[in-house]
């Protein structure tokens, strides 16, 4: 797109990771009938070939030295896909994080972490197993994800890179849209979409969804959702829009899954099988140092031998339609309310300022069970199964399919936002070479108090008032009551809060038609207080530690267009990651700060008059500066050698993830589109100078295929889709609980859809897993979740 265009063009609704902001003498109304031909997401054909994510400057995707990938809201509706999790299989190297417990939106880019931005502005971070929002697609336009870290741009950053969720924005042309559904396991779903002028200078959108499941193995949820937005031309030069959201949502956790029955093969000294009980010998003391572990009589040796199955300490044990999901649990209770004000100047012909405010508040409270471990036959440290692992004898009753040391943990949690933006970009032309300056600031506050109390069985709780062991996971007895009848420990009461400011500055440069170039530096300050508030074990208020990261981060890329069709890339870029943003910090400002890098080298390429856009592109991501202890340091200080010259910390470990990302998006003759992604990638950890296999639950290959054909019947088109998913294996591995082989089997799944529309009408019918495949879609600690079985979802969408 040539730059003099887009000075013409004046983006009323633009935003940092979306639409290019230029300027018009006309109307509103006229602007926007400009805009149906100059926007990113008003396309002549069906892709989507401009992009703001990577630089900020609305840029063509075959232009942009950066790896990205966009997802349209075509795509996302012939899926049925309503959560960001269900929107994944469309773009390669994103995928669900491993060890997860089932708790919202933990995603990650190339094995590593997200940043989760609307319109580039906080949306929510990764925080493990704490507290995050399950992400809608109710209001989202368009899915962008950028690889790699990106500081400069969008702040306190994460190593694996962004995704920017491209929110719906008022339009002047009238719109009211209805949708409904309904599916297996009480699903159902109503949504309307309002849009029109209010005048001829403002316009308003309102968007109200409600939706509900029961959820296969009872994994239910509720959802609801109100966004409503304004915008406001107050001149040629001044626009604003006014956004804000409100989302209550329940979402049932299962932090378990289908548990790993804890054989542990190394001990029965056997390559896994169907055993005798003459194989599993009890503990004779072997190591002399007096300590026992439990004796079985010869029944309980052959009970406990029939019980082993040959995959038993390798896969997860199929509990079938059943699950481990106690009614102590409590779906995670989330409550959302944003605010957001956008501010656009036209400072002049060239020049454009846009800021942003946005205002966030975040509260969560579930009870989730973290474990239920059947324990069976395991040589830990020289003893063969020492109570508490162990298996379960009661009165003389063996269970030997009984879960061991079960804890349920209650979280209370709220995090409230503050985020600034302003971007000033200027363009400029020298001869035959153009380019836009682009200088942004930004600042952050984030302020987060967390508790969270434990329950324990009596493995944990020796004391009384233990919940009840689990006695067979195959059919579980359940503790009467709630979970505060319990005599719940207070484990967790703490304040954190993160502010962070930073300053950067980008230069985009048009060298020739053929050579675009990218160079960013960002210098930013993250500022943490940490306060310890008193709990069952630490009862006294703990003195506040503080700490600071602060440094420069840069993002430099080249793209040459070696034909009007095929251009190649590089991009090298580091990032700055705040150091422990959830959890408790030490005060140590001496250590380097936390960082991530990354390096891509790609190509892309259009065929069929731009209606087929692919790339390939190899990536080497890392997370830097990981700090670990030094053993050699002596932590007693009565010696006179303590602390003597060694340093108590080291930090060069590393998370590091190399690999081959392929993206396909086609649509050719309004008849046949297609979306074709792969990854494969080498995920390791370097702990201690020691470099791992493939870390825990990021599976090295998987790919995704989604086919659509339309064909015209009447007056209607009628469009088939099937898709298709491959997961290879993934590791849920644990040394310390004597499964060091465990993982999760590949699986290739398939979906399908019709829908079939006629002028305001369109009815769809979606089927997930059509053949009924059981497969396990996040890996848990030693456990994986299952997917659902076979789902068939009814929408019928209609145009007032």
């Amino acid at each position: 797109m040539h730059l003099t265009k887009l000075s013409k063009a004046i983006a009323l609704t633009a935003v940092p990771g979306g639409l290019f902001l230029g300027f018009s003498n006309g109307s509103a109304a006229d602007t926007n009938a400009e805009l149906e031909e100059m926007t990113v997401y008003g396309r002549h054909n069906q892709l989507i070939l401009e992009s703001g994510t990577a630089t900020k400057s609305n840029m063509q995707l075959i232009e942009t030295p950066a790896a990205i990938v966009v997802v349209d809201r075509a795509l996302l509706d012939a899926q049925a896909a309503t959560t960001l999790q269900e929107s994944l299989r469309n773009v390669s190297g994103l995928a669900q994080a491993g060890n997860n417990y089932g708790i919202g939106d933990n995603l990650q880019i190339r094995g590593l972490g997200v940043n989760y931005v609307y319109d580039g502005m906080y949306a929510g971070a990764d925080l493990g197993n704490s507290y995050n929002p399950t992400r809608s697609t109710t209001n989202v336009e368009s899915i962008e994800v950028l690889k790699g870290p990106a500081t400069g741009l969008y702040g306190i950053g994460s190593a694996g890179g962004v995704i920017n969720m491209i929110e719906k924005k008022p339009e002047f042309e009238p719109s009211l849209k209805t949708r409904a559904s309904v599916g297996r396991w009480g699903h159902y779903n109503l949504m309307l979409d309002s849009t029109d002028a209010l005048s001829e200078n403002t316009a308003y959108r309102l968007v109200v969804n409600r939706e509900e499941e029961d959820g296969f193995r009872d994994l239910g949820s509720e959802r609801s959702e109100v966004y409503g937005s304004l915008k406001f031309v107050a001149s040629d030069q001044h626009s604003l829009l006014l956004s804000a959201a409100y989302i209550d949502d329940s979402v049932q956790v299962d932090s378990i899954g289908d548990p790993v029955r804890i054989v542990s093969w190394d001990s029965v000294g056997v390559t896994p099988t169907l055993i005798g009980p003459d194989l599993l010998p009890n503990d004779n003391d072997s190591d002399g140092d007096g300590v026992v572990g439990l004796q079985l009589t010869d029944e309980q040796r052959a009970q406990l031998a029939a019980s082993i199955g040959a995959e038993d300490g390798l896969r997860p044990y199929d509990l079938g339609s059943g699950s481990l999901i106690s009614p102590l649990s409590r779906p995670n209770e989330g409550k959302e309310s944003r605010i957001k004000l956008r501010h656009d100047w036209t400072i002049s012909d060239n020049s454009l300022l846009t800021q942003q405010l946005l205002y966030r508040d975040y509260d969560s409270e579930f009870v989730r069970q973290t474990g239920a471990f059947n324990y069976v036959y395991w040589n830990r440290r020289g003893e063969i199964n020492l109570n508490p692992r162990a298996p379960l004898i009661v009165d003389g009753e063996l269970y030997p399919f009984a879960a061991r040391r079960q804890e349920y943990r209650k979280v209370e949690s709220e995090e409230k936002t503050w985020q600034y933006f302003a971007d000033l970009k200027h363009e400029w032309q020298s001869g035959w070479i153009r380019g836009e300056h682009l200088l942004s600031v930004n600042y952050e506050q984030r302020d987060m108090a967390l508790k969270s109390w434990s329950i324990y069985d009596a493995d944990g709780n020796p004391n009384g008032n233990a919940v009840p062991y689990i006695l067979d996971i195959r059919q579980a007895n359940w503790g009467a009551g709630r979970f505060e009848d319990y005599s719940p420990t207070l484990r967790s009461n703490y304040d954190k809060e993160v502010s962070a400011y930073g300053i950067s500055f980008q230069e985009v440069v048009y060298f020739t038609e053929k050579l675009t170039g990218r160079i960013g530096v960002a210098y930013s300050r993250i500022k943490q207080t940490y306060q310890h508030k008193g709990t069952d074990r630490s009862p006294g208020e703990g003195e506040e530690a503080d700490t600071n990261d602060s440094g420069s981060s840069y993002n430099v890329g080249l793209n040459y267009r070696v034909t009007p069709q095929l251009a190649a890339f590089v991009n090298a870029s580091q990032g700055r990651t705040a150091y422990s943003i959830l959890g408790s910090i030490n005060g140590q400002n001496d250590r380097p700060d936390s960082e991530s890098k990354s390096l891509d080298v790609g190509m892309r390429f259009t065929a069929f008059d731009e209606d087929l856009l692919a790339s390939l592109v190899w990536f080497e991501t890392r997370r830097t500066n990981l700090r670990y202890n030094n053993p050699d340091f002596n932590d007693n200080p009565n010696d006179p050698e303590y602390n003597v010259n060694v340093p108590r910390y080291f930090f060069d470990d590393e998370d590091n993830t190399k690999g081959w990302e392929f993206d396909l998006n086609m649509a050719l003759n309004d008849q046949f589109s297609v979306n074709l992604n792969g990854t494969y990638q080498k995920a390791i950890q370097i702990r201690s100078g020691s470099r791992s296999g493939q870390r825990k639950g990021i599976p090295k290959k998987f790919a995704s295929l989604w086919g659509t054909y339309h064909h015209d019947i009447a007056d209607g088109t009628l469009e088939t889709s099937v898709g298709v998913r491959y997961v290879s294996e993934r590791s849920i591995n644990s040394v310390s609980f004597g499964l060091p082989v465990s993982e999760l089997e590949s699986y290739t799944s398939y979906d399908a859809a019709i829908s079939y529309e006629l002028k305001k009408i369109k009815l769809s019918l979606n089927v997930e897993n059509l053949t009924d495949e059981r497969y396990y879609e996040k890996a848990m600690f030693l456990g994986g979740l299952p997917a659902n079985s076979r789902n068939v979802k009814l929408t019928v969408d209609y145009e007032f």
